[in-house]
């Protein structure tokens, strides 16, 4: 990124604070870039542990398999699902407030023993279901903002503050030089007035 500049002070001033002041936010995006990355990392594995929660639900009741081909799924099903959000260094992320079940009654008389653990590990299931997915797009959105972090970051520490830098650094030495070269034409001048002066008192 080529930073536009003009040789004149009003240039090195405007440079300066737009130099500084990336400066002063370096910092600051570094350490949201590291609690990003943590917190990325804690959402992917309460993820991954949730996902492994329910293939363990999943795995115990794989002996009843027969026996879910009678059950009646209509029984029990989702009804909504509460959301609340929570920022996490400025980024908001959902937080599962509840998972809210819709129950059908049935006969606890002509329906199988086993209706009853059939709708509690449906519901559990579920949850977990949910769970897992609420902390999979938690997941995504912090992971996002940490790519985004990371280029900004990137952007002013190999890009913008060296470009700055270079800028301040050749206005300063085409100020110096012209500076030197208006030093230079006022002795000539100077010189060149005193061999004048002295050639008329000859």
């Amino acid at each position: 990124m080529a930073i536009k500049f003009q040789y004149n002070k009003t240039s090195l001033g405007e440079l300066g604070k737009q130099l500084k002041m990336r400066q002063k936010a370096l910092p600051t995006i570094k350490s949201k870039e590291s609690a990003l990355r943590s917190e990325v990392k804690r959402a992917k594995d309460t993820a991954e542990e949730f996902q492994r929660r329910l293939d363990l639900l999943k795995g115990e009741y794989d002996y009843m398999v027969a026996l879910w081909g009678e059950f009646d799924c209509t029984l029990v099903r989702i009804a909504d699902v509460e959301l609340t959000e929570q920022k996490i260094a400025g980024v908001r992320t959902p937080v599962l407030k509840e998972v809210i079940f819709d129950r059908k009654p049935y006969d606890l008389f002509s329906s199988p023993v086993w209706y009853a653990d059939g709708v509690a590990v449906l519901e559990k299931m579920a949850k977990l279901g949910i769970e897992y997915e609420v902390f999979r797009r938690k997941t995504e959105l912090l992971d996002y903002a940490r790519r985004k972090t990371t280029q900004k970051v990137n952007l002013y520490e190999k890009v913008q503050i060296p470009g700055y830098e270079d800028a301040i650094r050749k206005i300063k030495r085409f100020m110096e030089d012209e500076e030197n070269l208006s030093k230079s034409a006022q002795k000539i001048v100077k010189t060149k007035q005193q061999q004048a002066g002295e050639g008329k008192m000859l």
